[in-house]
């Protein structure tokens, strides 16, 4: 029986690791959309930048390091920052989130949500 290899989602370098300091986060053009990469005790995470629930820009909302989460600025909607997941009222949809892998100093964001 013989098995296909799944191609690998296409990755572009986003910014350096410099570029998103410790317990940060900031919005990056990745492929025509917005995309807020946040820097959580040296762990990096990247999902959508826009809420689901009114568009608001989460990468100048609040950071909460100890969660791992972002507040939306707008209207409060919570978004867990690993699997984009919307955890506070009023959105009800989460926001996508992306593979990420640091390669030196370099950020990088697979193109496809996971």
């Amino acid at each position: 029986m013989s098995t296909s290899a799944q191609p690998a989602a296409p990755k572009v370098r986003v910014c350096k690791t410099i570029d998103v300091p410790r317990n940060s986060m900031r919005c990056f053009d990745v492929g025509g959309s917005p995309v807020l990469i946040a820097n959580v005790e040296g762990d990096f995470y990247a999902i959508a930048d826009t809420c689901t629930h009114a568009d608001g820009s989460l990468s100048i909302g609040r950071l909460d390091t100890a969660a791992r989460t972002v507040e939306c600025p707008e209207h409060a909607a919570i978004f867990d920052l690993k699997s984009g997941e919307a955890l506070g009222y009023p959105a009800e949809r989460p926001v996508a989130a992306y593979g990420l892998t640091v390669e030196g100093d370099d950020i990088h964001v697979c193109v496809e949500a996971e």
